[in-house]
């Protein structure tokens, strides 16, 4: 459920920083593939926009990016649904260098919610986004809830705010007119699964000319 929604959440989420052990049951890796935000100017957008909303979101040490997919504990072997494997891993390569996709761009948009986080609405009118996620998917099931919705989260919510304060306080933001971001590469990353908030490690690079490579 999203902010702009007909009917949006009623107030935020509370984030609770802490070791979720029934969530990662002794795993210690987690796995994402994602589109990272090197941009400059896209950059200094996002550190006005969470400095404006400080008082309402947890301080993060992730950085900035497009999750594009959900892979899950990285293992050697599959005991629970969310377990991803190293064969796993080399479909998703395969899969990802079967396709011959130039450098794209994506369009960032306005402010927006989950009821957990704020974001970024990204766009992408060349429908780049799916045709990735699709090659992904071939090599395992994605880890995922509800629909995706690309996006650059802002935060979590350190303190609950009704939707309706929520919103005038996003309306008042400054927000572009346009802001482009280049598309150079997919990274496929983890990051510890007891620190939610923690950095993301790249341990492939996937260049969109169609090259992997490890970092």
């Amino acid at each position: 459920m999203l902010l702009s929604d007909t009917v949006p959440f009623a107030e935020t989420t509370v984030a609770q920083l802490r070791d979720y052990t029934e969530w990662h049951r002794g795993r210690s890796r987690y796995a994402i593939w994602m589109i990272p935000i090197n941009c400059p100017r896209a950059l200094a957008h996002i550190d006005q926009l969470t400095a404006s909303l400080a008082d309402l979101l947890h301080p993060s040490r992730r950085q900035p990016h497009i999750t594009l997919f959900v892979c899950g504990f990285e293992g050697q072997s599959v005991r629970y649904d969310d377990d991803f494997t190293s064969a796993q891993l080399q479909r998703q390569l395969t899969g990802l260098d079967r396709l011959a996709l130039p450098p794209c761009e994506l369009r960032i948009g306005a402010p927006d919610s989950f009821a957990s986080a704020a974001f970024l609405t990204v766009d992408d009118p060349q429908g780049h986004l799916s045709r990735w996620r699709e090659a992904l998917g071939a090599g395992c099931s994605e880890i995922r809830q509800t629909s995706y919705v690309p996006h650059i989260t802002l935060g979590l919510y350190r303190r609950a705010i009704s939707a309706t304060e929520l919103r005038q306080r996003l309306q008042s933001l400054v927000i572009p007119d346009t802001l482009p971001l280049a598309v150079e590469c997919l990274e496929y990353a983890t990051y510890s699964s007891r620190d939610m908030l923690g950095p993301l490690e790249c341990q492939w690079r996937v260049a969109v000319s169609n090259k992997a490579n490890s970092p």
